[in-house]
Formats: C-alpha cells, sequence, structure tokens
C-alpha cells in the first residue's frame, strides 16, 4: 500500500523526530529539510510530501506558507509546539497551518492528522445507500483493478476526488504515489510546467529544475481535476500525452517515458461543452474510457446521517475531542437541507458543530447552515478547543498580538 509522505523541517532531534518517528511506525515515508529552503528544493526535485510538519518558533510558518503558494505547492503545513502558548498557537493558525499538533507527540493524533492530511480515511469509507451511489461505487470498484483512463462527472461537492482516491486505493498501483492536479486554480501560462515540468532558465523564475506532476505520479495515479477548465493549446499537448505516454519538460525538446493511470473529473455537462467547440472531441473520448456520474447530496438524502456520522468521528479524533452522536433533531435538520454545496458542505457543517458543541451530543443549535464560521473561524475553533479557551478569548488574544 501506498506510503503517506511526511517532511519534518528543523533539527532532526527533539520532540518533533519523535513525531517523526511515531508517523515512521504508522507506515508513512519520513523526510527531513534542515530549512524551508531544502524543503522547496526537494520538492522541485519530485520528492513529494502529502503534509509538512514544521515547529513553532523555529521557522516563519508565514513565509513557509507563502513561499509553498508560490511555486504552487499544495501541501498541508501542520505546526507542532513545545509548551506552546496560546497566542504562538493561535498566530501559526492565523498564518495557514491547517492543525496544530501539541508536543510531545500523541500516536493517535498523529494518525488522525495524517489521514486528515492525505484523504486517505475518505477514500475507504466511500458510504453509499442511495441506488445512484450504489452504482457508481460498484462500477468503480470493477474497473478500479484496470489500466482505464476514468472520467468522474457531478456536481461541485459532490467528492469527485474522493472517487478518486477510492479508485487508486482499489487499482493495482495503490503502491504508488496518488498525485491530484486542480487544471482550473492554475494559470494558463503555469499550468504546462505544473504538468510536464521545466529546466532551469525556462522562462523567468525558473531558478531550477522542477520535474512536473506526471513525473512525480510515475507509477502511480494523476488526477487532473476540473481537466475540463484547461485551454485549448494545453488540451493538445495533454493528447499526446495520453497517446505516447511521454512528457516534454518546458525548455526541453527531450521527452521523458512516464507510466501513470490517468484520471479526471469535470462538473460540467461535457458532451454539450464539447459540442459547443469548448473541450476537444478526440481528448474527451481519450478521457472517457469509462464515466462514473456521481449524484448530487439532495439525490441521496439517505446517505446524510451516515455521512455526518463518519464526519462527526473523525474531526473528533484530529481534533483530540470525544466522539459525540448527532441528536435525532440534528439529523431531521440535516435532512431537510437542500445541500447546494453537497458533501462538501455537509462536511463542513459537521466540522464546525463538533468544534462548537457542547453536551453530550450535538444538538441543532450547533448546526450553522445559512452562515457557517468560513475556513479562518473553523481554524479558529481547532485552536481554541486544543489550547481549552474559547473562541471570543482565542480572538481577543489575536487583536492584542496584532495591536
Amino acid at each position: 500500500m501506498y506510503a503517506m509522505r511526511l517532511m519534518l523541517i528543523g533539527r532532526l532531534a527533539g520532540p518533533i523526530a519523535d513525531a517523526g518517528r511515531l508517523a515512521l511506525a504508522r507506515g508513512a515515508k519520513v523526510a527531513q529539510a534542515e530549512s524551508p529552503e531544502q524543503a522547496l528544493a526537494a520538492l522541485r526535485a519530485g520528492k513529494g510530501a502529502d503534509a509538512i510538519f514544521v515547529e513553532v518558533g523555529r521557522c516563519d510558518i508565514a513565509a513557509l506558507i507563502a513561499a509553498l503558494e508560490a511555486e504552487r505547492f499544495v501541501v498541508p503545513v501542520i505546526a507542532c509546539g513545545v509548551d506552546t502558548t496560546a497566542e504562538q498557537a493561535a498566530q501559526a493558525i492565523e498564518q495557514g497551518a491547517r492543525d496544530f499538533l501539541p508536543l510531545p507527540p500523541d500516536a493517535d493524533l498523529i494518525a488522525a492528522i495524517l489521514e486528515d492530511a492525505s484523504g486517505e480515511g475518505e477514500a475507504r469509507s466511500m458510504i453509499a445507500s442511495a441506488p445512484a451511489m450504489q452504482a457508481a461505487v460498484a462500477l468503480a470498484a470493477r474497473v478500479a483493478p484496470s489500466a482505464a483512463t476514468v472520467l468522474i462527472t457531478g456536481e461541485s461537492g459532490t467528492g469527485k476526488e474522493v472517487m478518486a482516491r477510492f479508485l487508486h486505493k482499489k487499482s493495482k498501483r495503490s503502491d504508488g504515489a496518488f498525485i491530484a492536479i486542480n487544471c482550473a486554480a492554475i494559470p494558463e501560462a503555469l499550468l504546462e510546467s505544473e504538468l510536464f515540468g521545466h529546466e532551469k532558465g525556462a522562462f523567468t523564475g525558473a531558478a531550477a529544475r522542477r520535474l512536473g506532476k506526471f513525473e512525480e505520479a510515475h507509477g502511480g495515479t494523476i488526477l487532473l481535476d476540473e481537466v475540463s477548465e484547461m485551454a485549448p493549446t494545453l488540451q493538445a499537448k495533454l493528447l499526446r500525452v495520453l497517446q505516447e505516454r511521454e512528457v516534454v519538460r518546458v525548455g526541453s525538446n527531450a521527452p521523458v517515458k512516464v507510466d501513470v493511470r490517468i484520471l479526471a473529473t469535470s462538473n460540467r455537462d461535457m458532451p454539450a461543452f464539447v459540442a459547443e467547440g469548448h473541450f476537444r472531441a478526440d481528448l474527451y473520448y481519450r478521457l472517457n474510457v469509462i464515466t462514473l456520474d456521481l449524484p448530487p447530496l439532495r439525490e441521496r438524502v439517505q446517505d446524510i446521517p451516515a455521512l455526518a456520522a463518519h464526519f462527526a468521528a473523525h474531526y473528533a479524533e484530529i481534533n483530540g475531542l470525544p466522539t459525540r452522536v448527532l441528536s435525532g433533531a440534528a439529523l431531521r435538520m440535516l435532512q431537510a437541507h437542500p445541500w447546494p454545496g453537497n458533501v462538501r458542505e455537509l462536511e463542513n457543517a459537521v466540522h464546525r458543530a463538533v468544534l462548537v458543541a457542547d453536551g453530550d451530543d450535538i444538538g441543532p443549535e450547533a448546526i450553522l447552515l445559512d452562515a457557517g464560521l468560513g475556513p479562518q473561524g473553523e481554524r479558529e475553533a481547532a485552536a481554541a478547543k486544543i489550547l481549552g479557551i474559547s473562541i471570543r478569548a482565542l480572538r481577543e488574544k489575536l487583536n492584542n498580538a496584532a495591536a
């Protein structure tokens, strides 16, 4: 099975090294970098990471995250700290850290954080009671062991990437990397380099050779998320990659063979999109060997209780909180909601409820459907629970620190 890739930034000693050893014992591949610069060099060389652990006070977390974003490395940063004050932990979350891990480390908490960062837990829990979803999962299970390219369609938030991870986990390549790239989130001028890599000096800012996502996924699976948003010029180059199974880095003429299974997603009506001339028909047929269409959550209401219970247990675990069940009133509230954001919206709602609920269960008063906390509010609520203070107290500390 594929080992989750963890990178530690800092000296390989002390409590953060203990965290690395615990992750290693849980099956992760652990790499160490002395500095953010060394970590970035490793990422450019194709030594990918599914999460980065960095100790608070030994690294400028905001600068690290900015550097990752500048080079379009999508890797969650986990802030770690020994005897960290509320202000320090809050600042790390404010600067963009995904989670905060108290040191000395707890083995179960590390396992939960790593699973959350990599999406492995979601891939193992394909909840499907509704007939349409059961049919999609059954078809996925049948085609997963093959080498066939699969196009996964459905509205935003229906779980297309989760399905892609499920396909990878059930495939013969499950011990290889799963590499996802969002084709809609990266400007056209940069996407070619992201996909195929570039040589040093290939363009302004190309200070070093960088391997692309296809090379990073060699031996495993690549997910082209929202592939329908790719520019026509890149569609032609992608078609060649599918045909020849080789890439040419920007600034080079030498082809590089790649052995990858290709999965793709789109939230569009692809036949209509092709007919309108927005997407190449020949590329569509190459990608559309198998189509998996995921139903919106409003068409699988019977799955909501199981999905909500799964998310409640998951977010309680990664936040070090006791698992609480959703009350009957809370479940009725969830099942009555139309869920325009689909499963992703449900997940966010339950995540918030786990963080703000009081009492023996999660009641309807903890579920915010119309105006949630938002991403920043959710991070402030993870931090507040870990530190044992209220969100209001945490925000006061943040405001005082900023003053």
